[in-house]
């Protein structure tokens, strides 16, 4: 994409109402436009992200075995009338009627809705376990929506479902989850730390919350850091291991966020030198919740013995528009955003330092077209501004590489490459560039 074509609708200044960095960074890097309160549009280079975002989760559902489908975001009242939710969920859910007078509501979660999709669809016991997931915009009525797309009224979440025979079945789904989360956020270049939660209005017995360190973060967090070493084998576990041996081991470690934060507890169960407080965001949310919805909504199936039995359930719940902020979160400097490789809306950003000279246009032109030939996703920085403007902008929007094109370039034949992360500064003769995209490549450096 050249720049000259895209819109980024970039600020100078930091917008008044914007608190935290990650809501100041994304409006400022024209990621996002606000809509209205807790509302927002989501603009060409913030959906770029949210989209990386979104195909990581699902990719990580898929593997775990997990059937994808899209619920609709208007649902009937009805179905939580029979839960019991309707009149006990609060102002946080928006109700509507249609033109026939019919209650709806704007969903704010989907255990009815898949409920009914379930019971209408399965019947026998041969037919368990079974796994849905879908990635929907959802909409909750918060008093005050804060901290940009953090905590929204409207934002897009994968939530996952668990049908199981009974309790013990259910866990392990259960168990499959836990797994697939930490090998999630894995791949985005977080730390991700499960943490034993209440389970809230969602109801259940059995709930972990995933929260990643971050040095701006919602709420203190107190864990054992020898958890942070588990991180590193999650690559290799399959999901015909015996996870709950996994799972254990994560469990066996102290974890704890601060309204559950006991420091006699914490000293009793972790060596001084092993105590570890941060800042974390919670990012995931998981729920066992037995019969709860199964009983209430008669979602029953035929046992081996020719008996009706009531599923036991779960749900799953990633904030995939939330990640977007966590990210940001922990991964900036004073500069702007620093994407990990993995979300970053572009690989490179090419910068023109003179698009009025001829030869470096043509030199440009040249880079750029080898670049998607080999399938890099590349910005093209290629307007009139100034240099310290194309600088500044570059960092701001936080894009892995950059390949700097100028007056150097002619009189040495080299393209000067800086990576955002650590500022390193290289330079490549531009024959070599080809060598030097294949050897990023196949590093996984873009």
């Amino acid at each position: 994409m050249r720049l000259s074509n895209f819109f980024l609708p970039v600020l100078k200044e930091t917008p008044s109402e914007a608190e935290i960095i990650s809501h100041q960074l994304m409006m400022r890097s024209g990621m996002i436009s606000q809509s209205s309160s807790g509302i927002y549009s989501w603009l060409p280079l913030g959906l770029k992200v949210l989209k990386k975002i979104e195909n990581i989760v699902r990719d990580e559902q898929n593997k775990a075995g997990v059937n994808e489908i899209l619920m609709p975001t208007i649902q009937p009242a009805d179905l939580w009338k029979e839960s019991g939710r309707y009149d006990d969920y609060g102002k946080e859910m928006l109700r509507i009627q249609d033109r026939q007078e019919r209650e709806m509501l704007y969903g704010p979660t989907n255990e009815e809705q898949v409920t009914d999709i379930f019971r209408r669809s399965i019947k026998s016991y041969k037919d368990l376990p079974t796994l849905l997931y879908h990635i929907q915009w959802k909409f909750r009525d918060e008093l005050r929506p804060r901290f940009g797309v953090m905590r929204g009224r409207e934002f897009l979440m994968k939530d996952a479902y668990s049908f199981d025979l009974d309790h013990d079945e259910c866990k392990k789904s259960y168990y499959k989850f836990f797994i697939s989360y930490l090998k999630t956020f894995r791949r985005m270049g977080l730390k991700a730390i499960p943490m034993a939660a209440e389970t809230g209005p969602i109801g259940g017995d059995l709930s972990h919350e995933f929260v990643i360190i971050s040095d701006t973060g919602e709420s203190d967090i107190y864990f054992d850091k020898r958890i942070l070493s588990e991180d590193s084998k999650i690559e290799d576990v399959a999901y015909d291991n015996d996870l709950e041996q996994v799972v254990q081991q994560y469990n066996n470690y102290y974890t704890a966020s601060d309204e559950k934060f006991d420091q006699t507890e914490f000293d009793n169960n972790v060596a001084k030198d092993q105590q570890t407080k941060s800042k974390g965001i919670e990012v995931g949310h998981i729920f066992s919740f037995g019969t709860k919805y199964s009983e209430a909504m008669k979602a029953n199936v035929l046992t081996s013995e020719g008996k009706q039995a009531y599923v036991h359930m779960g749900s799953y719940g990633i904030g995939i528009s939330r990640l977007v902020g966590a990210i940001i979160e922990s991964s900036h400097d004073t500069k702007g955003i620093i994407w990990p490789n993995v979300v970053s809306p572009f690989d490179i950003g090419l910068i023109n330092l003179k698009s009025s000279d001829e030869k470096i246009n043509n030199i440009c032109d040249d880079i750029y077209s080898n670049l998607l030939n080999e399938n890099v996703d590349v910005l093209y920085d290629d307007k009139k501004d100034n240099p310290g403007v194309k600088f500044s902008k570059m960092d701001l929007i936080g894009l892995p590489l950059q390949m700097i094109i100028g007056n150097k370039t002619i009189e040495t034949n080299e393209v000067e490459i800086k990576y955002r992360k650590s500022g390193e500064v290289k330079y490549i003769k531009v024959e070599n560039l080809p060598n030097f995209v294949q050897e990023i490549k196949k590093s996984s450096a873009i």
